[in-house]
């Protein structure tokens, strides 16, 4: 095996995990919402998850382990794309701030502050940041 094939075996194993924990959280309460489908969708089409793999990870998202990001750099870049995800394409509406706190909580943010990052993030998000200063904001906001 290449270095390359084990590169991208590794990366599509960390994104088959990735969306398998956002599915886990989006059917915790025992359904999927039409909008939350629809999120899963196009959360897919972006981890490169086939139709298949798709499927399979809808059918039983147990399967795959949860691999939360170990840095907290690199929890913010997944909650920054999400967050993106869930604001610019307004999917879940009025949601958007439960469904991010689920997604939050899921990356590994503790609760005591998970409501404070996530209204940071959606204001950082009207303000149209990059992703360095979504991360230099989110790691700054108590100074």
């Amino acid at each position: 095996m290449s270095f390359s094939d084990l590169f991208d075996s590794e990366f599509k194993s960390r994104n088959k995990g990735h969306f398998s924990a956002i599915v886990r959280v989006a059917t915790a309460d025992g359904s999927l919402s039409q909008e939350e489908k629809e999120f899963l969708d196009k959360l897919a089409v972006r981890l490169e998850i086939s139709q298949a793999e798709y499927d399979e990870i809808l059918e039983n998202p147990l399967k795959y382990p949860i691999n939360p990001p170990y840095l907290y750099s690199q929890r913010l870049e997944r909650l920054y794309d999400l967050s993106r995800m869930v604001y610019a394409d307004h999917i879940l509406g009025p949601k958007q701030h439960d469904i991010l706190v689920k997604f939050a909580l899921a990356l590994g943010f503790t609760p005591s502050n998970v409501h404070y990052i996530i209204d940071k993030a959606l204001s950082l998000l009207v303000l149209n940041v990059d992703l360095d200063t979504f991360i230099f904001e989110i790691k700054n906001m108590n100074r």
